[in-house]
């Protein structure tokens, strides 16, 4: 798989302090790759780092293969980017503001501009003035600005923060498009964990800096034990069954539900072995949660 961005202990001090240190990240195509982290742990640092708004203190960064920092303006025509919240000027309207921001870099004809508007779902919106615009069509507006350059690669931080439940929706739905239908590679930071565990395909989490875990979504989620919801019949028989078998925990049971700790690897190994000794499995799912994984990471970190 391809690396489309890589780096190599990067690292940011200000002062004496540390707000990113050592960090090791690998983006691959056609991931939409979560930075996740409590707040005040390094994740705008890092990526204003990359979008080389700061210059790093130690390391290295590659995009595409190519050293940053040698190849600053061919390698970062291939990337948009939106760090924290955009800004428009909100007497223009939508057409208005991209076209002018777009040509801030180079010459945006009236297409680009409505078809980048058309991707995010605001092309019939793009005579209004952006004051008259929702927190959540402002972001979409702001990926819209990122999308003018057709990038390979687009970085959002925090792109549904201070969102609405139809907003972040919006966003969601249109960062999976993004990646699925236009096969764009996706980097985003965030500490919104119900939102990410529902589109991240791979992730990071840092904690004071520093990275505390790198894969795919579901490795992760499947290095250590699990607790599963199991509803099987006759009942009794199952908790007799799992309770002399090493890789399994019961953990509690409420007479219609039993709640056990599994082993990686094992929850079709379960369901096997219940249905081969005559006993019905109506359910069988995970309880651990992106959350779950999270915290024990950062072990519990506030601001999240």
């Amino acid at each position: 798989m391809e690396c489309v961005l890589k780096t190599f202990d990067l690292g940011k001090r200000f002062g004496k302090r540390w707000a990113a240190r050592g960090l090791n990240l690998e983006v691959h195509r056609g991931d939409i790759f979560c930075f996740l982290g409590p707040n005040g742990a390094g994740k705008s640092t890092t990526i204003r780092m990359i979008l080389t708004l700061l210059k790093p203190t130690t390391g290295a960064i590659r995009l595409f293969g190519e050293d940053l920092h040698k190849n600053r303006v061919a390698v970062l025509s291939r990337v948009g980017g939106i760090v924290e919240k955009p800004d428009f000027y909100l007497f223009l309207s939508a057409f208005k503001n991209l076209k002018l921001l777009g040509s801030m870099t180079r010459r945006v004809t009236r297409d680009e501009v409505m078809e980048a508007l058309e991707r995010v779902g605001l092309s019939a919106r793009a005579g209004d003035k952006v004051r008259t615009f929702s927190h959540g069509m402002k972001q979409r507006l702001g990926i819209a600005q990122a999308l003018l350059t057709k990038p390979e690669l687009i970085i959002l931080d925090e792109p549904t923060t201070g969102l609405d439940p139809q907003g972040m929706k919006d966003v969601r739905e249109l960062i999976q498009r993004l990646a699925l239908e236009e096969g764009m590679t996706i980097f985003l930071s965030s500490h919104l964990l119900s939102e990410i565990e529902q589109v991240a395909t791979r992730m990071a989490v840092i904690h004071r800096g520093e990275m505390k875990a790198q894969g795919s979504v579901s490795e992760l989620l499947a290095r250590e034990a699990i607790d599963y919801a199991l509803q099987a019949a006759p009942i009794e028989q199952a908790m007799r069954l799992m309770q002399g078998v090493p890789w399994v925990q019961v953990l509690s049971s409420d007479g219609h539900m039993i709640e056990v700790r599994l082993e990686p690897g094992h929850a079709a190994e379960l369901n096997k072995l219940l249905v081969a000794n005559q006993i019905e499995v109506a359910a069988l799912y995970p309880r651990r949660t992106l959350e779950d994984f999270f915290l024990k990471v950062t072990k519990g970190a506030p601001g999240i």
